[in-house]
């Protein structure tokens, strides 16, 4: 089959490999769906940085170079592999791609993503979406609704992402939120707090983004920051600044405008992944 895989900072190659093997307690999936995050995009650009390399294989999975990529997908159950009980072949499922240390803890109380050394399916090994077929442990692959379409499907992952942002700004009932970047995930992070009945803000350089930013309605208002005096903007819509402000670019700009849009006790949350480091100036 085919895969794309990744061999070094700035080598992505498309391969012809063997068909995973489904072993006990493990579902085979026929990839229908697979996004290329922007973790991809920094794994090719900055990386490695989940994905392994030949001096660091990654302590769990023990996998080097190369690995195939791809977390944000969907699929067909095609084989049940032995213990497994609650899929069938058929099923439409999404995987939940996390590769955590045997004997972790993986209850919804039990904060396996913060599991020492864990990493990610299709970063970190075990596979990867951007194959035609996969293997997957039971316990990460989610059965869907068969009349949910399979390319919105693959869209659950990062949209998890977004819901996971929201939650951890611990908003209080009708909050302003800025957003700052709309790509996939600030779209989908813009999509959550909205729906929960927050007033969102949009800061995106790129028209073709803003664009799309208002045709899916997901925020109330839209700037670009080339242009606009962002801060400025904000505290023309809320004198005090916003309740919560989410980054969604990993570039120093995009930071820089959370800390400068976020009220007294705000919160800033950090959603992107960073591929250099980050500066904080303290006295901001």
């Amino acid at each position: 089959m085919r895969a794309a895989r990744f061999y070094d900072r700035g080598d992505i190659r498309i391969d012809e490999i063997n068909e995973p093997i489904v072993k006990a307690g493990q579902v085979g999936i026929d990839v229908a769906w697979c996004g290329i995050c922007g973790t991809d995009l920094h794994e090719f650009l900055d990386g490695p940085i989940f994905c392994p390399s030949a001096e660091h294989p990654n302590p769990i999975t023990g996998e080097v170079p190369p690995v195939t990529l791809g977390h944000e997908m969907s699929g067909v159950v095609n084989f049940i592999g032995e213990g497994v009980s609650g899929l069938k072949v058929g099923d439409h499922v999404v995987v939940e791609p996390y590769i955590v240390p045997e004997g972790t803890d993986t209850s919804e109380t039990g904060h396996y993503n913060l599991s020492e050394g864990s990493n990610f399916i299709g970063l970190g090994g075990n596979g990867g979406g951007l194959a035609e077929k996969i293997s997957v442990d039971e316990r990460w692959v989610h059965k869907i609704p068969d009349n949910l379409p399979l390319d919105e499907a693959a869209l659950i992952e990062p949209l998890s992402v977004g819901y996971h942002a929201v939650e951890r700004a611990n908003l209080s009932e009708k909050s302003t939120v800025l957003v700052v970047g709309a790509g996939p995930i600030g779209l989908l992070t813009a999509a959550v707090a909205k729906a929960q009945g927050h007033t969102v803000i949009i800061s995106e350089p790129s028209g073709l983004r803003r664009k799309k930013a208002q045709e899916a309605q997901v925020a109330d208002y839209f700037f670009n920051p080339i242009e606009d005096d962002i801060q400025a903007k904000v505290h023309e819509i809320n004198e005090k600044g916003v309740d919560a402000a989410f980054e969604c670019t990993s570039v120093q700009p995009g930071f820089d405008a959370c800390l400068d849009a976020i009220r007294m006790g705000g919160t800033v949350v950090i959603v992107a992944i960073w591929g250099k480091p980050l500066v904080l100036i303290w006295q901001n």
